[in-house]
């Protein structure tokens, strides 16, 4: 495992069912904004909402794609959420194991544009 930084980038997400995450995965990838989508739920998120104290089950979404491709996924994410104000946090990767961080980025360039 590496120790350098990599361009690759983890961006969490929440939404309120199953079917939502994927729908939101398989537009991420096949829009190749995404490498990789890992679906976990439901968790139990417990939250602030317009001034009251909400406890809601949601499914996280541990979106895989590379630092040139953020803004883009972003914008895309935040169009098709349900979500008034969805959780888009970005985290960057500090190291890992070459060839998948590679893979990420090959998956996530632009069509026509694979090195």
């Amino acid at each position: 495992m590496s120790a350098d930084a990599t361009t690759t980038r983890v961006v969490l997400t929440t939404t309120d069912s199953a079917d939502e995450a994927e729908r939101l995965a398989r537009v991420l990838v096949d829009a190749r904004l995404a490498a990789c989508v890992q679906i976990a739920g439901p968790v139990r998120s417990v939250f602030r909402w317009e001034g009251a104290l909400s406890v809601e089950p949601e499914w996280q979404l541990w979106i895989k794609t590379d630092a040139d491709r953020v803004d883009d996924l972003t914008a895309r994410l935040v169009a098709e959420h349900t979500y008034d104000v969805p959780e888009v946090l970005v985290l960057p990767v500090v190291g890992g194991h070459a060839p998948y961080t590679t893979w990420v980025t090959e998956e996530t360039q632009r069509s026509g544009a694979r090195p």
